[in-house]
């Protein structure tokens, strides 16, 4: 069947999960679209042009890359690209873009979202209420605490302009020093942070997933902060280390944690944060707004276009790095 496919159409292969991208008749009515499981991506790879990979979770491509012959270009429905970014892929020629700005308002509002739970005790008003028990209490104003984001490209930016709109204060942390920010104001560099976090009453983890952010979060990073400080992690699972936090937990070494990405995900039934009191969890979620899925094909879409056209494409990631640079994330 790969043999009678017609050669003037680029060929896609298309790595699916449990269904197919919505919306995809005008990428199929230009391209000879494969679509594919983790267990056919390597048939699928042979003589491709070019990977959609909207599974962004699966870790398949290192597996089959060996069949990728003619790949041109991948692009992932996802901002994180970690998943794809191993030595293979780095070394090669071919092009990296990610799904950068779909998901940054959704997760700004994510964290707002769990500031004002921890501020005022929400969760703890819901457990009453299922108690049927009346418990007058007094909650914390969030205006003028806090705020140190860690991780300075468009999603924590747009949890900057958020939270700063709510009347925090709000600085940064990001591989460079710099102050006059136009969203953060100051922003610290990462490789400090330990100097930084005692003045933090929220931290606010969305760092890329890099060889210096893997484990940033560790028992020396939670010990610096103050034992009143709220953590959350919307960036990804690893940038913790898990029995860290657990321990600064349990030890009221901070006062509690949000957290949305896990470095074992689904979050394994025996770990202690189910239980944990001061704790909210939700599964990989703060940035799947209703109608997510399209948005992600509509990037996908135009950037096909551009990639048949011969024009500049979006969100080109620098393969170096692990992220797009700032500047980089394409026209228009």
């Amino acid at each position: 069947m790969i043999a009678s496919e017609p050669r003037e159409a680029p060929v896609l292969a298309v790595l699916c999960g449990e269904s197919r991208p919505p919306d995809m008749r005008a990428v199929e009515s230009r391209a000879v679209v494969r679509y594919t499981d983790a267990a056919g991506l390597s048939e699928a790879l042979s003589g491709a042009d070019a990977l959609f990979v909207y599974d962004f979770l699966s870790t398949a491509v290192p597996g089959a890359w060996h069949a990728a012959d003619r790949l041109r270009w991948l692009h992932i429905a996802s901002a994180g690209v970690d998943p794809v970014l191993f030595p293979g892929l780095r070394e090669s020629d071919v092009v990296l873009t990610n799904s950068r700005g779909v998901f940054d308002d959704a997760i700004a509002e994510y964290v707002l979202g769990v500031v004002l739970a921890f501020a005022k005790d929400f969760a703890r008003s819901h457990d009453l209420q299922r108690e049927g028990r009346w418990l007058h209490r007094e909650s914390e104003r969030i205006a003028g605490r806090e705020v140190l984001v860690v991780g300075t490209g468009p999603i924590g930016r747009a949890i900057a302009r958020l939270l700063r709109a709510a009347g925090m204060r709000v600085s940064g942390a990001g591989r460079r020093e710099r102050t006059g920010d136009p969203d953060f104001g100051v922003v610290h560099e990462s490789a400090r942070l330990t100097e930084v976090l005692p003045h933090a009453d929220y931290v606010v983890a969305v760092a890329p997933l890099t060889e210096h952010t893997k484990g940033m979060f560790d028992a020396r990073a939670f010990a610096a902060m103050k034992p009143s400080a709220r953590f959350v992690n919307v960036g990804r699972g690893e940038l913790v280390v898990t029995s860290d936090l657990v321990e600064a937990l349990t030890t009221k070494t901070i006062a509690g944690a949000a957290l949305d990405v896990f470095d074992t995900e689904p979050l394994p039934a025996e770990s202690p944060l189910w239980t944990l009191p001061d704790v909210l969890i939700s599964p990989h979620m703060s940035g799947d707004f209703v109608g997510w899925r399209h948005t992600l094909v509509e990037v996908f879409t135009e950037n096909f276009r551009r990639w048949r056209a011969g024009e500049p494409l979006r969100n080109v990631v620098d393969k170096t790095l692990g992220y797009v640079p700032s500047g980089n994330q394409g026209a228009g």
